[in-house]
């Protein structure tokens, strides 16, 4: 889709050189992440719990539980969701311009549920395929009482912002003479060696996400 102008709540007050509002940017780091934060309240206080989440389209999608608070708060409270990825340490020569690189959005609004059957499966289906490409067909999909008692909610990706940090030390021009290390420690997200269950040593190993490198592969 093409992203809306920002809203009050997505114009960057604090470094907004970081910032990026359209939509291939935003969608991209929201697809490199298994988990996000929900910030939310209640009625009674404020919360901020982590949820497996993943995209379809134009909206971001959760689970959970029918009758969990976080699934009844978000059909009637907006909420402000932040998804991260840190990428490197960026060790400077002064303690004060240590930073990091790192990928982030947040995105406002009011979730809805989505409640058509079949749409529900489909997007059950693509959580699987977020987390193991090619897996839903493998695997038995939900039966009607699983169905029964999940409940599947999307949020618009309309009112969102990305902010980056991808580059090195800033130091200043002072601190240049000061005898230690400077630069950026990449990281990275890698996947262990598989350890299967009872029964399924010689079952072919799952695909993991490509977002996710393998262990041995070498850092982009």
């Amino acid at each position: 889709m093409k992203q809306p102008p920002p809203s009050a709540r997505t114009t960057l007050q604090r470094k907004p050189q970081r910032g990026h509002h359209d939509a291939a940017t935003i969608a991209a780091i929201i697809d490199a992440a298994l988990i996000c934060q929900i910030a939310f309240h209640d009625g009674d206080s404020v919360h901020c719990l982590p949820t497996a989440c993943w995209r379809i389209g134009d909206d971001l999608y959760i689970h959970g539980a029918n009758n969990s608070r976080l699934t009844r708060t978000l059909l009637t409270s907006e909420c402000a969701v932040c998804i991260a990825h840190v990428d490197g340490l960026v060790l400077a020569r002064s303690a004060f311009h240590h930073s990091m690189n790192f990928r982030s959005v947040v995105i406002y609004g009011l979730f809805t549920a989505v409640d058509d059957l079949d749409e529900k499966q489909a997007a059950l289906a693509a959580f699987v395929e977020h987390i193991s490409p090619g897996r839903s067909a493998l695997v038995r999909p939900p039966n009607a009482g699983e169905l029964t008692g999940t409940r599947v909610l999307r949020l618009s990706l309309a009112e969102a912002a990305a902010k980056i940090r991808n580059w090195g030390v800033e130091d200043d021009a002072d601190d240049l003479r000061q005898p230690v290390w400077a630069g950026v420690v990449p990281l990275r997200t890698v996947a262990g060696s598989a350890q299967p269950a009872e029964h399924c040593s010689a079952r072919p190993e799952p695909t993991i996400p490509s977002f996710i490198l393998s262990t041995g592969a070498n850092p982009s």
